[in-house]
């Protein structure tokens, strides 16, 4: 299941001008899974990436899961630990989505309102900025502006320079509103999204919003939670370029699955 808001409008064969095009119906994704890795069962997965052929992972940190932590860094695919290159003191901030840009990497927070920038070679924090939306969650880019998720339908263009709103792309699933939005990965103009609270990602035009596709990976829950019960939502997702595959993992999974998505 996704999650829409709104009700879905009636078309006629006969529309007029006014009224809205026929939509193509999003399809059903499949995928192949490539490989399977293991991950850190206290990463508490908002943001997941790969650079240079190097997967990253930005995480939070719950109140009522004090073995969690917000940290971000570069993971090992033999060990699924993360080398914590930025620790947040988790009293003041909430770790969410992350993105490397132009030499830098941006990371967002859920509710303070306040993003941070960290050289990409040296870590070293080099400013923070704030952004416009009441949450932060997920983080990427189009090579020239950050795209951030904030639970909502709506995905919102920044300025990573001066981090004022470009634009904002409503993301529709037919007709209707597709909230919830979360951890984003952006490939050749199309975005994708997780579902937050779904077993989903969906598959988005970035030029027009609308969902073009669907991709249920319950079976990879299914699995995750025979090996850890505490598993939470799927989070996470990451292209990787050179293999024209996904990493896929989620909050507290024991597992980071790559896989090849059929259209």
């Amino acid at each position: 299941m996704i999650s829409c808001s709104g009700d879905k409008k009636e078309t006629t064969e006969s529309q007029t001008v006014n009224q809205e095009p026929a939509i193509v119906a999003p399809v059903t994704l499949t995928y192949e899974l490539v490989r399977t890795f293991p991950h850190d069962t206290t990463a508490f997965t908002e943001g997941l990436l790969v650079q240079d052929g190097q997967l990253y992972e930005s995480t939070g940190s719950p109140e009522e899961m004090p073995q969690t932590r917000s940290v971000l860094g570069p993971v090992d695919l033999k060990t699924g630990k993360i080398d914590e290159k930025v620790k947040l003191d988790r009293t003041k901030y909430f770790g969410e989505g992350m993105v490397i840009l132009n030499g830098k990497i941006y990371q967002l927070t859920y509710t303070t309102k306040i993003g941070f920038v960290y050289d990409a070679k040296t870590y070293q924090k080099l400013q923070e900025f704030t952004f416009p939306s009441k949450e932060g969650w997920g983080l990427t880019t189009d090579g020239t502006h950050l795209i951030m998720s904030d639970g909502t339908n709506l995905l919102t263009y920044l300025d990573p320079t001066t981090f004022k709103t470009v634009k904002t792309l409503n993301v529709k699933y037919n007709y209707d509103p597709l909230v919830n939005l979360n951890e984003l990965e952006y490939v050749n103009n199309v975005l994708y999204a997780n579902i937050y609270t779904t077993n989903s990602i969906v598959k988005i035009d970035a030029a027009s919003g609308q969902a073009t596709g669907i991709l249920d990976l319950t079976p990879l829950i299914n699995e995750v939670k025979k090996i850890n019960p505490n598993a939470l939502e799927m989070n996470g997702i990451a292209y990787n370029q050179a293999a024209s595959t996904f990493y896929v993992t989620g909050k507290l999974w024991p597992n980071i699955f790559e896989i090849k998505i059929k259209p």
